[in-house]
């Protein structure tokens, strides 16, 4: 079949979703599909990646807030394009305006709303906390669950990544909603890549002995992925421990997070890693992942350094908090600067070594992205079935 994924997220510079939309380009063909991205960006090109992969771009406006990206603005172009290439499935892959125009459109084919952001996890919750409660906010904002529930009519399926996400979706009224974890790419994160020359290396950057404990932090430098909370903790945790932090990313937050260091020589904000095999050492060679967004719908970072072989410290609240282990790392309240110094500051004092030599151990047991697309694919299939039938 056909599947035309109307993704107003991708960008060739982007992270987690350039990631997952590269591998199913990938993932495809050799299971019989034809895989099209449909993505806004600076000019109309069709560019066919591999035989069955291909990604077309319409001409849209840049994103105001991340010249990055560009959004769709034309209706009736979004349209046009999904009646030439007649698609048998159509995926979206936000639930904001792409995902109204796509229901929308006349065409017949099936509908799949995949839940790539978690709007209100990143912005209100997070803004509010504190003055209000989820509940409280929810009901503010009914706005907001009035249209998710319209886009559940509209669409066949919601897909969710993390079973948090996926609840919620459904005490709102979004009733298809159904959990379709993601998964890490198979072939490149491994615990067989430590290097101990690289781990003492990044260390000598924290200005850190050998003996010290090595945490690293992936993503973008904005707010809703609170580094100044992480520095704060692992600063609070340095007071008690002899423990460095790098963390690997760009943004628009970079100075904020610079400052958050509080000039600390064990800190050390880096420019993002764009070579996956770099970054699979970088991994593999650290003692432990921090993670502080509860924004996130699966969190590969997470599953990333979990398939590398490290303990992950992570919130207990969406996509990250699906990754954890027992034994393998630890959870914290999210949003909560002084929970997680507390409960870092008394996980720096246990034995690290068998906590890595546990997380490991479990390392090949991380689920890969080819069964994500095997699963997602299979529920594809079923549809357009009923809906020739």
């Amino acid at each position: 079949m056909r599947i035309v994924d109307v993704c107003a997220f991708y960008t060739p510079a982007g992270g987690g979703v350039k990631t997952y939309v590269e591998r199913k380009l990938q993932a495809g063909p050799p299971a019989g599909h034809e895989i099209v991205i449909l993505a806004p960006g600076p000019e109309d090109k069709i560019e066919e990646v591999a035989p069955g992969a291909v990604i077309a771009t319409i001409a849209a406006a840049p994103f105001p807030l991340d010249r990055n990206y560009h959004y769709f603005d034309d209706e009736g172009r979004l349209h046009a394009a999904l009646d030439q290439w007649r698609p048998d499935l159509v995926e979206v892959a936000s639930p904001w305006t792409s995902a109204s125009m796509v229901g929308r459109w006349r065409g017949a084919a099936p509908r799949a709303l995949i839940m790539h952001c978690d709007f209100l996890s990143a912005y209100p919750y997070r803004w509010l906390q504190g003055l209000f409660s989820i509940e409280t906010i929810d009901r503010r904002l009914d706005w907001y669950w009035r249209h998710l529930r319209k886009l559940d009519r509209q669409f066949d399926f919601v897909v969710s990544a993390s079973d948090d996400l996926t609840q919620r979706l459904r005490t709102g009224g979004v009733a298809k909603a159904q959990t379709i974890p993601m998964g890490v790419q198979p072939g490149i994160f491994s615990p067989d890549l430590r290097d101990e020359q690289l781990r003492r290396e990044m260390l000598e950057q924290c200005d850190l002995p050998p003996e010290a404990t090595l945490l690293v932090g992936l993503g973008r430098m904005a707010p809703e992925k609170r580094w100044p909370m992480i520095c704060e903790a692992v600063l609070a945790a340095g007071s008690h421990h002899a423990v460095g932090l790098v963390l690997f990313g760009s943004g628009r937050d970079r100075a904020r997070v610079i400052r958050a260091t509080r000039g600390s020589p064990h800190i050390i904000v880096a420019p993002a890693i764009t070579d996956r095999a770099r970054l699979a050492r970088m991994l593999a060679s650290a003692d432990a992942l921090i993670h502080g967004c509860e924004a996130e719908t699966f969190c590969m970072v997470a599953a990333e350094g979990a398939a590398s072989g490290l303990p992950l410290i992570l919130p207990d609240r969406g996509g990250a908090a699906d990754h954890h282990r027992p034994g393998c790392g630890i959870r914290y309240a999210a949003c909560d600067a002084r929970d997680l110094g507390e409960r870092l500051t008394a996980y720096l004092g246990e034995d690290l070594l068998a906590e890595r030599r546990r997380a490991a151990a479990l390392a090949p047991q991380v689920r890969l992205m080819d069964a994500h697309f095997s699963d997602l694919f299979a529920v594809y299939k079923r549809s357009v079935a009923r809906a020739a039938a």
